[in-house]
């Protein structure tokens, strides 16, 4: 059972590597990227064909599949569908958002009674899941401020150099081009592990059966903060908008994330 929680874990976390190479890929144009987010898809392609060949052949006795082997089995299949689109169709988009909803099912799928049914199998699952959950968002959390920073800080130089105040201080500063690069690499981070991260929380509540916690402030928040950011990620990758727009909205969905924050006083969620 540890090594079969150790080849889970490493599927896991070998496919929230890819998410984040194929979503640098998505910000960028990055052809490195994209090939290394591929190896890394097709590696946990293999790594999970594996497991759930052994995973049936190891309860061929059983008159039924157990949920564990139905979800393994369903993001098997979105996994080997995101790589025929990746390598036919070659719509990054949708490979992006079909594994973003493949992961969260693969991470959730440790609720599922794998043939144990124990209780005690059962809480150590759940604590693991609940610290990928936090890992993940506090992870995204200070790649995102880290990106504020940058888009603060282009804020200030671009004024800077408009008005044609030449400092000390703002000669000490990076280029423009400099700063947005560091702010991309920063987005490219957060957003991925933000989206993990609420996936995760989201379809984990909805199978507990605790529905209501949809419109607990905390969730509602979380949604606006990735709504936010999905559009800057829009605006900055398909329509190229000018550095000094995406940096204020970036300040904005930053505003948004400081209100998830501050929602945690007010939340039942956790």
């Amino acid at each position: 059972m540890a090594t079969q929680t150790w080849l889970y874990d490493a599927i896991l976390y070998i496919y929230a590597l890819s998410l984040l190479f194929f979503f640098s890929d998505f910000m960028n144009a990055s052809l490195r990227a994209k090939r290394i987010g591929a190896g890394l898809l097709i590696f946990v392609w293999v790594l999970q064909t594996g497991y759930l060949i052994w995973r049936i052949a190891s309860h061929l006795q059983m008159t039924a599949v157990t949920p564990f082997e139905y979800w393994l089995g369903f993001t098997w299949l979105l996994i080997t569908i995101s790589l025929v689109i990746s390598r036919f169709i070659k719509i990054d988009f949708v490979v992006f958002f079909v594994n973003v909803i493949g992961f969260a099912v693969l991470a959730l799928n440790l609720y599922s009674n794998q043939g144990g049914g124990e209780s005690l199998a059962v809480w150590r699952t759940t604590r693991e899941l609940l610290y990928i959950h936090i890992s993940l968002v506090l992870c995204a959390y200070a790649a995102l401020t880290i990106g504020a920073l940058f888009a603060g800080m282009y804020l200030f130089l671009h004024n800077q150099l408009k008005r044609k105040r030449w400092t000390s201080f703002v000669r000490r500063l990076p280029s423009l081009e400099l700063i947005e690069r560091y702010g991309d690499r920063a987005v490219i981070i957060g957003v991925p592990l933000l989206a993990m991260s609420l996936a995760i929380a989201v379809t984990s509540v909805l199978v507990e059966g605790r529905a209501s916690l949809l419109f607990d402030w905390k969730v509602v928040t979380s949604c606006a903060t990735l709504t936010m950011y999905v559009i800057y990620v829009y605006q900055r990758a398909r329509l190229k908008r000018p550095g000094q727009q995406l940096a204020r909205l970036y300040m904005l969905a930053f505003g948004t994330l400081i209100l998830n924050l501050l929602a945690n006083s007010i939340s039942s969620f956790h």
